[in-house]
């Protein structure tokens, strides 16, 4: 449908065939115009105040944090809609009977109640506590289908409790051999729950329960690769615990493509700097510099964020240096990456130069790093990327007069001139 005109009386113009010279135009009655945006109703609802809208555009009112009818401006005793079937059967006569003018107004799917989504939490509540698969599996498949429908059951799900219940399902059948697609679709569920609340924390960082999801993690599952890192960034606590799970730090680098893996080894190293050296074993240094080849700027951000936490040890820093594309790749991606990923950039840059044994500095310079870091002063940066930066370009400096070395890439610039940002 196209639509002419904006004011009450709204105007719909059909398609016009390849014989028709003028459009015929439909005005839709009034009693079919949502009062909010005057347009045709798709899912028409009642509200308290009596008066029918359509239902997405009386739901973005409500969230606006408006609780009054928009019409009567009345303070409502509740928020509910109530589907207009009436209305509905009324508006989809109308448009079959304008023919092939005016496409047919769908039956909608009318979202679940917070009544509703109560009773099937605590059916699966009840199922969890007595052990009962079938049942659990039931209520867990229903919870996707109406979720995956619209992202309004989703969050009808998640203001109702189901979180938790969720959590317990998976611990209670986390030992369960024959529970895989059970708990793999509670995987699923629980993306959309964050945050779980402490109760539920608890019951999914369990020993069982993280075992379970390690396992899942080795075999690539996305859900348990972002429910790992979400539960990480929490509490440091929990780094510990699933420091102890067998497993984990292979799962862990096999999935670093998982940018949420990513994230989730920062959040170990961070914590528990004494698992660098378990992460080394597995070849992260080599995987997280592949990262950095030809992934997309967030993907970049995070790999930075890992080696600069890696070079904080001496073992991560001489690793580091040890891998001969870490520079090049450094002095490329210098100018083309997020102010973010530069703080990191420069951090790894100027803490293996620094404890090195200035063969670093001298393929920097080789590379043209001095010209593409005097640009990043003169542009501006953080106070404290400023400061490594201006530390870095000192040691370059350094390292030109005592070694006769001429920067090709511009060998007129001298750090002595350098233009302090403002």
């Amino acid at each position: 449908m196209r639509r002419r005109g904006g004011a009450k009386k709204d105007i719909l113009t059909p398609a016009m065939s390849s014989s028709e010279e003028e459009e015929e135009e439909i005005v839709i009655p009034s009693q079919f115009q949502c009062p909010i945006s005057y347009d045709l109703m798709k899912d028409p609802v009642i509200i308290a105040s009596g008066i029918t809208y359509d239902r997405e555009n009386i739901e973005k009112w409500f969230e606006s944090g408006n609780q009054t009818c928009p019409v009567t401006n009345t303070v409502l005793a509740t928020l509910e809609q109530t589907p207009n079937h009436a209305i509905r059967r009324m508006i989809q006569e109308w448009c079959v009977a304008k023919g092939s003018s005016l496409d047919r107004v769908p039956t909608p799917r009318v979202p679940i109640s917070s009544h509703q989504a109560i009773e099937i939490c605590g059916k699966l509540l009840s199922a969890t506590r007595r052990g009962d698969h079938v049942v659990c599996v039931e209520m867990v498949e229903k919870m996707k289908r109406l979720g995956q429908e619209s992202e309004r059951n989703t969050k009808c799900f998640k203001a109702n409790g189901v979180g938790l219940v969720l959590c317990v399902c998976f611990n209670a059948f986390s030992e369960n051999a024959n529970a895989s697609e059970l708990l793999e679709d509670v995987l699923l569920l629980l993306t959309w729950m964050f945050p779980i609340g402490s109760e539920g924390q608890a019951n999914l960082t369990s020993t069982t329960s993280f075992t379970r999801i390690v396992g899942f993690l080795k075999s690539g599952d996305q859900n348990a690769a972002f429910l790992v890192k979400e539960l990480l960034s929490l509490d440091e606590a929990i780094v510990h615990k699933l420091a102890a799970i067998n497993g984990v730090f292979d799962a862990l680098v096999k999935s670093i493509r998982d940018s949420s893996s990513l994230t989730s080894i920062f959040h170990m190293i961070s914590a528990k700097p004494e698992t660098t050296s378990r992460f080394m074993e597995l070849g992260l240094v080599n995987s997280t510099v592949e990262m950095l080849v030809d992934s997309e700027n967030s993907v970049c951000e995070k790999a930075l964020l890992v080696l600069d936490a890696i070079c904080e040890s001496n073992e991560g820093r001489t690793i580091v240096r040890g891998n001969e594309l870490v520079m090049p790749i450094l002095v490329k991606k210098i100018l083309k990456i997020s102010e973010f990923a530069k703080k990191s950039l420069v951090s790894v840059m100027w803490k293996i130069c620094k404890s090195g044994d200035g063969s670093e500095v001298e393929e920097a310079l080789r590379l043209g790093a001095f010209k593409k870091l005097v640009v990043m002063l003169q542009v501006g940066c953080g106070e404290g990327t400023k400061e490594k930066v201006t530390e870095l370009l000192k040691m370059m400096n350094r390292h030109m007069k005592m070694n006769g070395f001429v920067d090709v890439s511009d060998s007129s610039i001298e750090f002595k001139h350098l233009k302090k940002p403002s």
